[in-house]
């Protein structure tokens, strides 16, 4: 079987005021279609950097990461909410489609239906400042 993420000796370096700090260390990691995979590890190991490399956030320093399929999208949810405190709940979540020119009619109501879902259908129009943290999370 062959993997849909393989990770070769990828590295991830910072560049610090005068040297510079080595976040991944040449990580090495097959991942396979049905899989659950949980990164875990003390704060500073390098579990953000790895996300942020993989998708494409931050650009890595060596290594290969092949897909087995092309235009593969990743997301992944910071421990720190990052909406923006100005834009509404549904705006924030339209954001990546205004982004990405995707935001129709359809796609705004399938934004509308999830938020429904996750049971922030009455927060909608509302701003962060009036949700909880948790309720952050599920509108990040």
């Amino acid at each position: 079987m062959k993997p849909i993420l393989s990770i070769r000796n990828l590295k991830k370096n910072y560049q610090d005021f005068d040297s510079e700090v080595e976040a991944l260390g040449g990580i090495n990691l097959d991942v396979y279609e049905g899989e659950l995979l949980s990164i875990v590890g003390p704060s500073g190991c390098g579990k953000t950097s790895l996300l942020s490399v993989l998708s494409h956030l931050e650009p890595k320093s060596d290594g290969t990461i092949q897909f087995q399929k092309d235009n593969i999208t990743i997301g992944y949810m910071l421990q720190r909410d990052a909406l923006f405190p100005w834009r509404t709940i549904l705006d924030n979540c339209l954001l990546g489609l205004e982004i990405k020119g995707k935001l129709n009619e359809e796609s705004k109501a399938r934004v509308i239906r999830l938020l429904k879902t996750y049971g922030l259908g009455d927060f909608m129009y509302k701003y962060p400042s009036s949700l909880s943290g948790g309720m952050k999370q599920r509108v990040g």
